[in-house]
């Protein structure tokens, strides 16, 4: 029931949202990191931009490397979204990443939880999505059989709306929120992150791509 409910909403995206918001909303959009280390990718302009010479076994031990305390939302978000499309290409990969990101979870302290749920509950959000992106996108064909049920029985959604109370003040996350978001949900979610863009370059020409200014 859940995955078809989830599947019912990523189609719904794609046929009624603006053409910059179309497509599961942790994947196949481009967070502006400028020149912020994140793992290898292509073109700055292609969503699905994976390197062929990158070793996907790394794809844990390197993600885990750039999610310091101090790394910006938006590119822990850019981070997470390229570490889940690498991993879909491997269900041991990803099995992996969603487990060391839910460790982190149940390891963190007062000042780390905030962030340790953000990144879990993006995970498992992106994964979800590329399960059900590979039933009907050529380009992710043969992803629902490699991602099939792994991100049970854990929900993205109440991680990160616990993060963004835990980080009332963190823009990007309420970006985050509002691409999962229906209307009008999603619009004061997304007015949030344009206040918080004006002191953030990074979530300001994210925005801009998205034509959400």
């Amino acid at each position: 029931m859940r995955k078809t409910v989830i599947a019912s909403f990523v189609l719904a995206l794609i046929a009624l949202a603006l053409p910059a918001l179309a497509g599961p909303p942790f994947n196949c959009h481009v967070f502006d990191i400028g020149t912020a280390k994140s793992l290898p990718w292509g073109p700055t302009n292609n969503w699905l931009g994976m390197r062929d010479d990158y070793d996907v076994s790394r794809v844990v031990a390197d993600t885990e490397a750039l999610l310091t305390p101090s790394t910006p939302t938006i590119v822990r978000m850019e981070t997470l979204r390229r570490a889940s499309i690498y991993a879909s290409r491997d269900r041991k990969v990803a099995e992996q990443l969603i487990a060391a990101m839910m460790s982190r979870v149940h390891a963190a302290d007062q000042s780390s939880q905030a962030l340790a749920l953000f990144d879990a509950g993006f995970v498992v959000e992106a994964i979800n999505e590329l399960e059900q992106s590979g039933r009907y996108s050529k380009q992710l064909a043969g992803a629902e059989r490699i991602l099939a049920g792994l991100t049970q029985p854990n929900e993205a959604r109440p991680m990160l709306d616990k993060s963004a109370a835990l980080r009332p003040g963190d823009a990007s996350i309420q970006l985050a929120l509002g691409l999962l978001s229906r209307a009008p949900e999603s619009e004061a979610h997304f007015q949030k992150a344009r206040a918080g863009a004006r002191q953030d370059a990074m979530l300001a020409n994210t925005l801009a791509r998205l034509q959400l200014q």
